[in-house]
Formats: C-alpha cells, structure tokens, sequence
C-alpha cells in the first residue's frame, strides 16, 4: 500500500518495562502487521489491535508480555554454510522451484 511514507520513516516500535505485562507495537510492516492481526483475532485475550491508521499504513497492537519473543541467532560459519547447503541438495530441498 503507497502511503506516501518514505522508508526511513517506516518504523517497528517495539515498548515495555518490568512493572507492567504489556508489550506496545507499533509497526509499518506489512507482514508484521498481518502476523498481529492474526493473531488478535485468533487470542483476543492475549492481543488487541489498539490502532489501525490507514493514512500512513501504520498499526498499533497490545500483546501479553509472556508472547513476545526476540530470537537472535548467530551468523552461519563457511563450513555450516556448505554443510546444510549440501544437505538440502542431497534432501531434495531447492531455493527455487525448477520450471
């Protein structure tokens, strides 16, 4: 959707302290958006979109602070690289479908 918006201005806000079991987001994107949407209508009582402000593509939700999750991972070494690269092609996964 064109907003009008310029990238640098589209922004994940993501808020909470340890006095409350809130977590506030707010959020430009797009798959973000429709992950939360999901999943407010699915769990209501775990999170609620608080606003949706089509003007400027932007949507506001809060969410129990017990499902939010931040995963980081660590960057794949050379040999692990080529490991799984060689394990999926002995597996049959492909990057992209052949035609």
């Amino acid at each position: 959707m064109r907003t009008g918006v310029p990238k640098e201005q589209k922004t994940t806000d993501i808020s909470f302290d340890k006095s409350i079991k809130i977590v506030y987001i707010r959020t430009h994107n797009t798959d973000l958006k429709n992950r939360l949407t999901a999943f407010s209508e699915k769990h209501p009582d775990l999170c609620r979109m608080t606003e949706d402000d089509a003007d400027i593509g932007c949507m506001s939700f809060e969410i129990d602070k017990r499902r939010l999750s931040i995963r980081l991972t660590v960057p794949y070494t050379e040999e692990r690289r080529k490991n799984a690269s060689e394990y999926a092609k002995k597996n049959g996964f492909q990057s992209k479908p052949e035609s």
